[in-house]
């Protein structure tokens, strides 16, 4: 069997039907155009693909894929071919960390897109930076990921060199979203509850810190598990307080239940969450969510004349899920590493350069492009350059834009 096949691979290398690619390259075009003696550069994503989260997970993949599509087909990045690796972290930490595994030990990965959740990321964060592989999430907006636990007395500091984001942070979220409610909403007493992750203690965090500032009053606290649905007993706690609304630190699984329970209750309050209540699914899962209200990064790409191409691709490539609360900065963080990519290889006579991890990360703070969200570049954080937010509310069982700024922080 082995000689019939030595025979076959001998003729068809004779034939020259056969085309042999060099260690580490592989032969797919499953995400482009292919074509040609190309190196195949592998960019790797991490989302909840399945689960709760899974329609936030599965608009983020698509986005990427159709970055990686768009690369291949414009022939961007000469000699170069993308592929796209996606892993499912099932919004899990510690499947979040085999994962990063998974990707430092492939050596055609020179970039990963995610993921989600900021309490995943800080399972990834620092095997990434050991690899000294490039992490770009478009969701994570917890602040300490890229200051530390310094930035709350004004002593940030760097934490990982590797870890750049598209979305903005929690400080500047929870800093635009308490004043919107107490400025624009005037809503002057509010009762705050949070889901004890990461994400959702840190936005709960800034924004109680801001509010008062301001002079609001938080009436009461508490904390919840978010795998829970039932949460009647907390509800009787806000009804005694007189809240005139309730800010909530979490994710829209649990979100839309509770507010839908506060209303069953009598209480004709709203919600109000960050960009982790921001999906179309919020209001699906929630009959009683008209007049709540959410803040996340950025304009809606719909208004964006920068969006438009994306939108109108996105559309063309027949997904079967929306793109979502964050497509447009997914898209955006996959195209910051096909950049930093660029650099590299355009400095290296137009070849993937031996070092290319080490390439491509010191391209990333060169990076600097006009993307589907706006101008995309990096600050000495790792941190997106555009702090722009928009304030949405649920009308006719949508979200619909509000009102959109860049917070102060002081």
């Amino acid at each position: 069997m082995r000689q019939r096949s030595l025979i076959a691979l001998t003729a068809a290398l004779a034939a020259g039907s056969l085309t042999l690619t060099a260690c580490g390259s592989r032969d797919d075009s499953s995400n482009g155009s292919g074509g040609g003696d190309k190196t195949t550069v592998v960019i790797g994503i991490d989302a909840p693909l399945t689960g709760d989260l899974s329609a936030l997970g599965l608009g983020m993949r698509n986005s990427a894929e159709l970055a990686v599509k768009t690369a291949n087909k414009e022939g961007y990045v000469d000699g170069v071919e993308f592929k796209l690796e996606p892993l499912d972290d099932q919004a899990q930490p510690s499947v979040g960390q085999q994962n990063a595994q998974k990707f430092i030990s492939d050596k055609d990965v020179l970039g990963v897109v995610g993921p989600l959740n900021s309490s995943v990321s800080q399972q990834m964060q620092k095997p990434f930076n050991d690899a000294g592989l490039v992490q770009v999430s478009p969701a994570n907006t917890g602040t300490e990921l890229t200051q530390g636990d310094g930035w709350k007395t004004g002593d940030s500091v760097r934490q990982f060199k590797t870890f750049f984001r598209t979305a903005t942070t929690d400080e500047i979220q929870g800093a635009f979203a308490a004043e919107y409610l107490y400025t624009k909403a005037g809503k002057k007493k509010v009762y705050l509850i949070d889901d004890q992750k990461t994400y959702g203690a840190g936005l709960a965090a800034s924004f109680k810190t801001n509010f008062t500032k301001l002079g609001g009053k938080i009436v009461g606290t508490d904390h919840i598990n978010p795998d829970d649905r039932d949460f009647n007993a907390v509800v009787a706690k806000i009804k005694k307080t007189g809240a005139e609304a309730l800010y909530y630190g979490g994710e829209y699984p649990a979100a839309a239940p509770l507010s839908q329970q506060l209303k069953d209750s009598g209480q004709n309050i709203p919600l109000m969450g960050g960009d982790g209540i921001y999906s179309g699914e919020f209001p699906k899962l929630n009959k009683k969510a008209e007049g709540d209200l959410a803040t996340s990064v950025g304009k809606p790409v719909e208004q964006l004349p920068s969006a438009k191409e994306f939108i109108e691709n996105y559309k063309n490539e027949g997904f079967e899920d929306p793109y979502e609360a964050y497509g447009g900065l997914t898209y955006d963080a996959t195209w910051s590493i096909i950049e930093a990519i660029k650099l590299a290889v355009d400095g290296n006579d137009g070849k993937v350069p031996s070092d290319a991890r080490k390439a491509v990360l010191d391209a990333m703070s060169k990076v600097k492009f006009d993307g589907v969200t706006g101008t995309i570049s990096f600050d000495e954080f790792g941190d997106t350059t555009n702090t722009l937010m928009t304030a949405y509310k649920v009308k006719s069982s949508a979200w619909a834009p509000e009102y959109s700024a860049s917070p102060k922080v002081d």
